[in-house]
């Protein structure tokens, strides 16, 4: 099939990437010409385990196109998708400005083109693919038809791909969910994802507004999820109970399950806050409150927070201190280095986009510490956004040179198992934030390292 995708970002590049790689001929959409050079050379825009490989494979055997050029891209397209960005304005609605705006390009590429109808079986299908409010399918569809008299499809085929295991999560789908305004568009589409289901996983055909809710739920139930195992958590602290004890339990009922509730500084990214936002929003509209999702949100809020309160705490700082009493928190983190060790969102990637660790590092900032970061993958986003404000180290021991605490981020794999010994050498004082667990509390403790992490009894303290 002849396919374009309009945006090659993380989606869009994904999709069509793969796409191209069962044989269909796919080209990518992009207004950024030197997204599209670095494309062009084989080189991709974002860090993606495999991705670069099939990328190159595929353009290479002329599957793959990338080009700024509309007219192209529009005009010999069996199915267009519509793989642009949704941010949350602040209110926490979606931002469609440049579904829109897609929509509008594609119904004037429709009524100047030669024809509408591409194939036998159905005029040009056009699918939206970014994650939009329930009802945005009308809107393009409305917003196209605003441009040309002639006809055309409408579907719905929201994405589940998980930053550092999207090529797997695309060719190994646990479900495929299309919306679709007729039978032939649902026909079509099942054909288009039919190679990636061969090991008999569903494809659910639906209406339009169930496939465009599908997403939604999915993603705040997973977030609902990681609030609530931090609520826990929290509870656990307060009175003395061990989490990871409690979870063993808790997860053991296979009612529950084990997936999404680790305790941590909460979820990041660009989909979970983003997507609880969206449909806090989408209650509010119809004068049905998510009131669940508002406490999932608030939650996740709040547990940044707790994690800089307890370094407030072990340096000093006691809550409701003020510039008349005794010293401030500013004053409590002045001069003092703290590592930091990952800055992605989630081990796998390079996404920064509401991470923790951003909201962490700029707290530190402020109160005057001095902040050596180490990540795998993002520390040049990391750069974009705090530039010569930070120290950027070459690797994760040398982050603790001279420092007086590591605070713990992302659970990178080669975090897992460090020479201690030598990070005690390393920094000026043996204690340890660790924002996501890694470690066994008895280790630590053998170790000689103070020690606080989430939902459990810190360690070393008298």
């Amino acid at each position: 099939m002849r396919i374009t995708m309009v945006g090659t970002g993380y989606v869009g590049l994904v999709t069509g990437t793969c796409f191209a790689n069962t044989g269909n001929d796919v080209t990518c959409l992009d207004i950024d010409p030197a997204k599209i050079e670095m494309l062009n050379r084989g080189e991709s825009p974002i860090y993606e385990p495999g991705l670069s490989d099939l990328i190159k494979r595929n353009t290479k055997a002329g599957r793959l196109h990338f080009t700024t050029d509309k007219v192209a891209a529009y005009g010999g397209a069996e199915i267009i998708f519509i793989c642009v960005g949704t941010p949350p304005d602040e209110s926490g609605h979606a931002d469609l400005q440049y579904v829109l705006g897609a929509a509008k390009d594609i119904g004037t590429a429709i009524e100047e083109g030669p024809g509408n109808t591409v194939t036998a079986r159905t005029p040009k299908i056009i699918v939206v693919k970014s994650t939009v409010p329930v009802g945005t399918n009308r809107r393009v569809r409305d917003e196209i038809a605003r441009h040309t008299s002639k006809a055309f499809s409408m579907a719905s085929n929201p994405e589940f791909l998980k930053e550092g295991d999207a090529i797997h999560d695309f060719t190994h789908p646990d479900r495929v969910v299309i919306g679709a305004d007729s039978k032939q568009t649902g026909d079509m589409l099942r054909e288009l994802y039919e190679p990636f289901v061969r090991q008999g996983n569903p494809i659910f055909v639906m209406d339009i507004p169930s496939a465009e809710m599908v997403k939604y739920a999915a993603n705040t139930m997973l977030a609902t999820k990681i609030s609530f195992i931090n609520e826990i958590a929290n509870l656990c602290e307060a009175y003395n109970a061990d989490i990871d004890e409690v979870r063993r339990g808790m997860c053991s009922d296979k009612r529950i399950g084990n997936q999404f509730l680790y305790p941590g500084l909460g979820y990041g990214g660009s989909c979970f806050p983003k997507d609880v936002l969206a449909c806090i929003s989408m209650g509010q509209q119809v004068d049905q409150p998510a009131k669940l999702l508002e406490a999932v949100d608030q939650v996740n809020q709040v547990q940044r927070d707790r994690f800089i309160a307890k370094i407030d705490k072990h340096f000093g700082a006691a809550p409701g201190s003020d510039a008349a009493g005794s010293e401030s928190k500013t004053a409590s983190l002045n001069g003092k280095r703290i590592a930091v060790w990952g800055i992605a969102f989630k081990p796998g990637t390079d996404d920064i986009r509401e991470a923790p660790s951003i909201t962490l590092i700029q707290q530190l900032i402020d109160r005057g510490a001095k902040v050596a970061v180490f990540d795998q993958v993002a520390l040049e986003n990391c750069a974009k956004v705090f530039g010569a404000d930070i120290i950027y180290a070459e690797d994760e021991l040398s982050a603790l040179d001279g420092a007086d605490a590591l605070a713990i981020c992302t659970n990178w794999g080669e975090f897992l198992h460090p020479d201690f010994d030598d990070m005690k050498q390393r920094m000026n004082t043996p204690l340890i934030f660790d924002g996501r667990n890694l470690y066994r509390r008895e280790s630590m403790a053998e170790h000689g390292f103070v020690y606080y992490s989430v939902g459990r009894a810190p360690v070393g303290m008298k």
